[in-house]
């Protein structure tokens, strides 16, 4: 019978695998919910509710990995967990409320988030807590921490300044969408894909683990097309939108 490391393993590899599949498809599909919501993708929930579900999953299960673990209030792991759950907690518990009350969402992909965020919460959480080794910590470096947190926060400053930009925007205009404008917005379409993209590369370097890169390519696997897709999306909705902004990589792509 597979053990646990074993089953971790397979997993993994398969959760990087997933990714390029995923990636690939929604380069051809925009995932449905936002302005790319349309019909035929089954019954839908208000999207307050459905963020609050697909978020708040990941918070329970690395929550869960840490209590756990075999050394839950050592300092490296009660540092992971601050800085895990600092991105959920507000995605899960502040994020939903911040958004229109007239937003819905299909329940396939409020189902589809609850899987990834419990693979995910999993893969990072076990490994941090207890799958790494006995001496689980010998790989980090304090200059690997700092910089890993550096980046991490510098893409949460980023991510949560474009969505209130993107929210005052809509409360201006009615619920509407309009161009937004100023900061990284003069570059980008997405600053705010970017940043969470910053944020979790920041993980990654901070974790140094196969699990956090997986959650860093994941991140980009999901948010690149979306970014994309918003792109071309502006392109076609404002014949004024600015031809120079690029979609998520400023000056490149």
């Amino acid at each position: 019978m597979i053990d646990e490391q074993g089953f971790f393993n397979w997993l993994l590899v398969a959760w990087f695998t997933l990714s390029a599949v995923t990636f690939v498809v929604l380069l051809v599909i925009p995932a449905p919910y936002g302005r790319h919501v349309r019909p035929g993708w089954g019954p839908r929930l208000p999207a307050r509710i459905g963020w609050l579900l697909m978020e708040s999953t990941v918070v329970v299960v690395f929550f869960a990995c840490w209590i756990l673990g075999t050394n839950p209030i050592a300092f490296f792991p009660v540092v992971f967990l601050v800085v895990f759950l600092s991105h959920y907690l507000y995605r899960a518990f502040v994020y939903p409320f911040r958004m229109g009350p007239g937003a819905s969402m299909p329940l396939f992909i409020v189902g589809s988030g609850m899987l990834f965020n419990v693979v995910n919460g999993y893969l990072n959480g076990r490994w941090l807590f207890t799958l790494a080794g006995p001496g689980q910590f010998d790989w980090i470096t304090w200059p690997r921490i700092a910089l890993g947190c550096l980046i991490f926060f510098s893409g949460m400053v980023i991510n949560h300044w474009a969505d209130g930009k993107l929210r005052q925007l809509r409360k201006e205009g009615g619920g509407q969408y309009g161009i937004p404008r100023g900061g990284l917005y003069r570059l980008v379409s997405s600053p705010n894909y970017l940043g969470e993209i910053i944020e979790w590369a920041g993980w990654a370097i901070m974790t140094w683990s196969l699990p956090g890169l997986a959650f860093a390519v994941w991140t980009a696997a999901n948010l690149v097309p979306r970014a994309l897709h918003h792109h071309r999306w502006y392109g076609e909705t404002f014949p004024d939108y600015p031809p120079g902004r690029r979609a998520i990589i400023p000056f490149i792509l």
